[in-house]
């Protein structure tokens, strides 16, 4: 194992793939949803099954939502700063 994490005050860096959850007509997941994500460079989830939208105070479950929707970053009271955020569209490989 290694710590990917720079020294305190310099400038961390993620790159988050994501393959958002598929739903049947009826409501039903028929794909979950799936998080890769890069810590300054280095792998520290691959193709990790996600299990739903959670929340603090409950297990986290699939609601049918639409195919695009916005997002939020998050922070929990310590001062923290984002920039550079950039948001692609990735094609599947054929």
């Amino acid at each position: 194992l290694v710590n990917a994490s720079r020294g305190p005050g310099e400038w961390q860096s993620y790159d988050i793939i994501f393959t958002a959850p598929k739903f049947n007509e009826d409501g039903t997941v028929a794909s979950p949803a799936y998080v890769t994500a890069l810590h300054n460079g280095v792998l520290i989830q691959n193709h990790f099954e996600l299990l739903g939208q959670t929340a603090w105070d409950s297990p986290p479950e699939y609601k049918a939502h639409a195919d695009r929707e916005a997002f939020s970053i998050q922070f929990h009271g310590n001062p923290v700063r984002f920039r550079n955020i950039w948001v692609r569209d990735l094609m599947p490989q054929e």
